[in-house]
């Protein structure tokens, strides 16, 4: 059963600078958004997160999936992770970011190489990752909209680092 998109909030939306709250109810309710939530992801274009500020829902909330990435390994596939904390990061590297909430820019942004993170599944089970590369990095930015943070706030300079996308007609 297919069920409405959500709608995606977009700069300067000022809702996208909110904090988002723990999840304290591991229901069907939870369970209802994040499928929604899932199939928003998969239907904007080849998004491999979306946190749920992202859609006007202020819980913490993150999906990620890198599997479908050109450079995916390695990664641990489709993640739901609620309540998500990194307890651990490690080096720093650069690399380019976009964002379904701002369509029209990607970005350069320093991101630790390697985190351990800490959350929590829908049924509410902790669960325990280590991640690298390219996985870490979207973590990363998932875990930022939970913070009421955005990409273009990280970018070391917003002359330099930000880039209009191209628009292919």
């Amino acid at each position: 059963m297919s069920m409405a998109l959500l709608e995606i909030l977009t700069i300067p939306d000022e809702r996208l600078k909110q904090l988002s709250e723990p999840v304290s109810e591991f229901d069907q309710a939870l369970l209802d958004f994040v499928s929604a939530l899932e199939q928003t992801r998969q239907h904007g274009p080849a998004a491999v997160g979306v946190a749920a500020p992202q859609v006007g829902h202020f819980q913490r909330i993150a999906i990620v999936d890198c599997s479908n990435t050109r450079k995916p390994v390695p990664n641990h596939g489709n993640l739901v992770l609620i309540n998500p904390e990194i307890t651990h990061w490690e080096g720093y590297d650069m690399g380019r970011e976009g964002c379904l909430s701002v369509p029209d820019y990607t970005g350069n942004v320093i991101r630790a190489t390697h985190i351990k993170l800490k959350a929590q599944d829908p049924s509410g089970e902790t669960r325990e990752y280590e991640m690298e590369g390219y996985e870490a990095r979207a973590v990363q930015h998932e875990i930022d909209h939970l913070d009421g943070t955005l990409f273009i706030d990280r970018v070391v300079s917003r002359r330099t680092d930000l880039f209009k996308r191209k628009v292919f007609k």
